[in-house]
């Protein structure tokens, strides 16, 4: 039979006819039992869902009456009397088009978030096709749960839209306004109306939408636009299509969710509690659930995956991969705490983070979240585990096992049943035509009693149908008497760990030897892997052909072209492996294998197949940190190689973490450099800065001051030289250590021009950053012709040269793209806002800025980078809004690191910009004291470009005195050190007038003429007389919030 009850309710006969069931009372009772079909529903519920607060003086006796009958409207052994004291209709949910409805649409939004919008619009459509009126029309009572199923189509009619506007013809704007219309606080409908109107270059019309939109929230709710409204009114003006949240979605499921749908419900309507956890033993289907979850959120969704974790401290790196979180830059990962790097990126954001397998890391888990629920008030989280985390505000939706029919049930009244509608379902993916009939409802029934209703261990049994019948199974598990729950006592076995290791090991016992040994070792693996990987490291004949039989007994699974193992039948194989005594022999050769892999594709990673090598090495991400793991303590020798050979990966993905922790530890259990692996403890030193005792740091110095031939790894100088500065010459005499690697020879010649643009030959500078660009394009490298192109850029805006220098910037972003490379790209629209700034075009920096600053947060960065602080900073100052200016730039100075190569020379010009700030506050003492304090940051800087900027902040101290003549030779000294004037520098250009307006044209040009006059080594003595005294040094004008003056 079918039930309607999305509109009035309906009842047709298997043969379509209409069915009639009586007066108001018994349609809202048949109501009350679909919405719960296949379930028993209590006496109390069905009088309350009839009467209300009002229930007549025998309201259990007129409930039963009217039960009497609904059954004589229904077909017999329909409407049964349950045990507890109510009632359930023996009917498959999937007969009920609520429950249908429900199906269909979380298939269409799995197939949806997994990229496959033609697929989507199928189930989707059908989904709301059932649809004919008001929910639960007959049940007045049931105002809350009509409201939920209302809910769930808007959510549904959200998807559909989705999926039409990314497939040509889709949702017509006309349609998407009335939606607005009728619905006008739903933001993800005006979102899709926006995108609409922009995709058919109707920007006006998207703009407008946005605006009005905008009024409703401010007025009917004093709130602001959505972070996914914002973006796409953004990509209008910008005339762009916003870029995707780099984020790990929940995974797509390959078989639909059974038995669960209360407990969906459940967490439905629990979305507005921050922190759910859905508890239960293990193999009761926590994940699954969670997964199913997840798909009907119209939050943006983040899935983290706990159980490759072997220690609590890794849960933080976990959930910043999960979010694709990015781990770059000239500041290595240990210099801040990851939970940290979190907070600030989720701040802000309106997110659902689920967390997979918490049980073996609670306590880590549990801090994290407690974290991240504090400082982030759009996050919420879902839990899974064995246990709860134990936080205020947690609420639990635990698990039971699924329902099992009595002995000697009917097919009919079996198959009502989830534990049995599971097996079923299961049992006919791998025997088709499989179901339960009078044949073999017995033996099914006695499976899922034995099994205790897991779905994990109703899984596992219903795949040996591919080899055994349905009595053979049951007759099996009779026989198995490890069968049992847990003992008294051992709190760390749970009932969980008890019941799934009876059902894995009875599907380990069917195994033959050959399989248990390539099982076993199996579990040496942390993620999915290769076949290659699997023969190299398990050792055994055919290693293929028994990987496809573990396939087709469901002891591992296929994805594509690699393999996985679920954790828990991984967990299990790890045992059995200890028993064998394999386990340092197999982690051996695992770490071995994957430094191979790593050896390999380093080359590969300078060249055109940077892209291909760099995807091969992320799919193999969580066996090249568990590999490193292993040999920081098995293998030493073993880990610094690993080290060495993931240092370009690792700077090239964003994915720093694993290898910045292995070498802190690495370098506490060595003295010094193995004999010929020097190179590599170079490498490790890097990775660790600052991490490092300072002998470290004083031996990998001396290593590379002392290095007379090649490097093995020219990506060794590159990182030395970004993390812990130049050790020596960078004239061509240098290539030689680089040997006839086109990569090295290419990264040296970038050394040398950067150092020569730094160092006041601006020329020479690009010239050699043109021959350069075209070495790495040569070899189709991303990253190195992006740093060119960057710089290249930053010399035709300090000429002026506007449009050429936008062209290269667009490429260099262009390239960083291409490589995720999300922190590199803040750093180069950082510089092109600099150079807007220059140009007079405030607007675009400020965009520029901002969008730099989002970069930066997404990926995790613990504070806005300095730079785009000043840079806002300076945006503010020159629009006379002083007081925001003084926030952003004292922000700024906190943000600027010590201890790091370069950092000095970001403080002194933050100080610059402050002293300037002071000026035109007018704080005088102020304005001299951070001038001076940028010049002692400068000369700890040492580079010339930091030293010129110093010094045209001196001038315009000067001019606060009067003193123009000594203006006019500070900004020659700044030409002088520069090697040229900076074009566009409107704050020199000021002082510059000043100055000459104080001394005359003539004297101007004189002491001009002899401060650019000057040498390298007179102009820094010049500015050496501006340092700070001694006294001076006491005074707290370098820090933020000095003291005014």
């Amino acid at each position: 039979m079918r039930f309607a009850i999305l509109g009035p309710l309906e009842v047709r006969s298997p043969d379509g006819a209409a069915v009639s069931v009586g007066g108001p009372r018994s349609r809202a009772l048949l109501v009350m039992l679909l919405l719960d079909a296949g379930r028993a529903v209590g006496l109390d519920e069905l009088v309350d869902g009839q009467y209300g607060e009002t229930p007549p003086a025998d309201a259990v006796g007129a409930v039963q009456a009217q039960v009497s009958r609904l059954r004589r409207a229904l077909p017999a052994g329909l409407l049964e009397f349950h045990g507890s004291g109510g009632y359930r209709l023996a009917v498959d949910p999937g007969d009920v088009d609520a429950h249908r409805f429900q199906d269909l649409a979380r298939a269409g939004r799995r197939v949806l978030t997994a990229g496959r919008p033609e697929a989507a619009t199928g189930p989707l459509r059908e989904a709301l096709g059932l649809w004919r009126g008001p929910a639960l029309a007959d049940l007045p009572s049931g105002r809350a749960r009509a409201a939920l199923l209302e809910e769930l189509r808007l959510a549904a009619t959200e998807d559909l839209v989705e999926a039409e506007l990314a497939l040509p013809g889709g949702t017509s704007v006309a349609e998407l306004r009335r939606l607005v219309a009728g619905h006008p606080l739903r933001e993800r409908f005006a979102g899709q109306l926006v995108r609409a109107l922009h995709a058919e270059g109707r920007r006006g019309e998207a703009l407008a939408a946005f605006a009005e939109t905008r009024r409703v929230l401010a007025e009917e709710l004093g709130a602001d636009p959505s972070p996914e409204l914002a973006a796409a009114h953004l990509a209008v003006l910008r005339a762009e299509e916003p870029a995707p949240a780099a984020r790990r979605g929940p995974p797509a499921p390959l078989t639909g969710l059974v038995g669960r749908e209360r407990e969906l419900e459940r967490i439905a309507a629990l979305r507005g509690s921050r922190l759910v956890t859905i508890t239960g033993p293990g193999g009761i289907g926590k994940t699954r659930l969670a997964v199913e979850a997840a798909g009907c959120e119209r939050r943006r969704v983040c899935f983290a995956d706990l159980s490759p974790l072997d220690g609590g401290d890794q849960v933080p790196q976990a959930v910043l991969g999960a979010l694709g979180l990015r781990e770059t830059g000239l500041r290595p990962l240990g210099a801040s705490d990851p939970a940290e790097r979190l907070v600030t990126a989720l701040t802000g954001q309106e997110l659902l983070l689920v967390l997979d397998n918490c049980e073996h890391v609670v306590a880590s888990a549990a801090g994290l979240v407690r974290r991240l629920l504090d400082a982030c008030p759009g996050v919420s989280v879902l839990a899974t585990g064995r246990e709860p985390l134990g936080l205020t505000g947690e609420v639990l939706v635990p698990l039971a096992p699924l329902a099992v029919p009595p002995p000697g049930s009917s097919p009919a009244v079996a198959a009502a049943h989830p534990a049995v509608r599971l097996f079923a379902d299961r049992a006919a993916a791998v025997r088709p035509g499989f179901e339960i009939g009078p044949d073999t409802v017995e033996a099914v029934v006695r499976i899922c009693a034995a099994l205790d209703g897991l779905p994990l261990a109703l899984e596992l049994a219903a795949a040996r149908l591919r080899s055994f019948t349905a009595e053979e199974v049951a007759a099996r598990l009779a026989e198995h008497g490890r069968f049992r729950l847990l003992s008294r006592g051992d709190r760390t076995a749970a009932v969980r760990h008890r019941t799934l290791r009876a059902a894995v090991e009875w599907s380990w016992d069917l195994l033959t030897p050959e399989e248990q040994v390539v099982a076993r070792r199996f579990a040496v693996f942390a993620g999915g892997v290769s076949l290659e990987a699997v023969e190299a490291v398990c050792g055994v004949a055919d290693a293929a052909g028994t990987l496809a039989d573990l396939v087709d007994r469901s002891l591992v699974e296929r994805d594509g072209d690699r393999y996985r193992m679920l954790s828990t039948i991984r967990l299990f194989c790890a045992e059995r492996l200890d028993e064998a005594g394999e386990p340092e022999r197999l982690r051996g050769a695992h770490a071995r294998f994957f430094l191979g892999l790593a050896q390999r594709a380093d080359p590969h990673l300078r060249g055109a197949g940077q892209l291909r090598w760099l995807a091969r090495l992320s799919a193999d991400h969580a066996d090249l940190a568990a590999a490193l793991r292993w040999a920081v303590c098995g293998e030493p020798e073993t880990a610094l190689r690993l080290v060495s050979a993931l240092a370009a990966y690792s700077w090239l993905s964003g994915r720093r973490g694993h290898v910045v922790e292995a070498a802190a530890a690495l370098l506490a259990g060595i003295d010094g450099p193995p004999a010929g692996l020097e190179e590599e403890y170079v490498m490790c030193v890097a990775h660790a800065l600052p991490r490092v005792q300072p002998e470290h740091r004083e031996r990998a110095a001396a290593v590379m001051r002392a290095r007379d031939r090649p490097l093995r790894n020219p990506f060794t100088a590159a990182l030395w030289g970004m993390t812990a500065g130049p050790t020596g010459p960078m004239g061509p005499e240098a290539d030689r250590v680089l040997g006839a690697d086109p990569w090295g020879l290419a990264l040296g010649r970038l050394g040398r021009a950067l150092l020569a643009l730094l160092g006041g030959d601006p020329d020479r500078g690009e010239r050699e950053l043109e021959e350069t660009a075209a070495v790495f394009r040569s070899l189709g490298e991303r990253w190195g012709t992006a740093q060119c192109l960057d710089s290249l850029a930053l010399c035709a805006g300090r000429r002026g040269e506007w449009a050429r220098a936008g062209d290269l910037w667009r490429e260099s972003l262009e390239l960083l793209e291409q490589l995720g490379a999300g922190e590199e790209s803040a750093d180069v629209l950082g510089h092109r806002a600099e150079a807007l700034v220059r140009s007079g075009d405030l607007a675009g920096a400020a965009a520029d800025y901002r969008r730099a600053a989002e970069l930066a947060r997404a990926a995790g960065r613990p504070d806005v980078p300095a730079a785009i602080l000043l840079g806002l900073g300076e945006i503010a100052r020159s629009e006379g809004d002083l007081a925001e200016a003084r926030r952003l730039l004292e922000a700024a100075l906190r943000s600027a690191e010590t201890g790091l190569f370069g950092a000095e020379g970001t403080r002194a010009r933050v100080l610059t910009a402050l002293g300037r700030l002071a000026s035109a506050e007018g704080r005088p003492a102020e304005a001299r004291l951070r001038h001076r304090w940028a010049v002692a940051c400068a000369l700890d800087s040492s580079l010339p470009v930091d030293l010129a900027d110093a010094a045209e902040g001196l001038a315009g101290a000067a001019l606060l005195e009067d003193a123009g003549g000594r203006a006019a030779l500070l900004l020659g000294v700044a030409v002088a050190l520069r090697g040229t004037v900076a074009a566009g520098d409107r704050d020199a250009a000021r002082t510059a007038e000043a100055a000459r307006r104080l001394t005359g044209a003539e004297a101007f040009a004189a002491e001009f003429s002899r401060g650019a006059a000057l040498s390298h080594e007179a102009a820094l003595s010049v500015l050496k007389e501006e340092a700070p005294t001694a006294a001076e040094e006491a005074l707290p004008y370098q820090k933020a919030g000095g003291p005014a003056g």
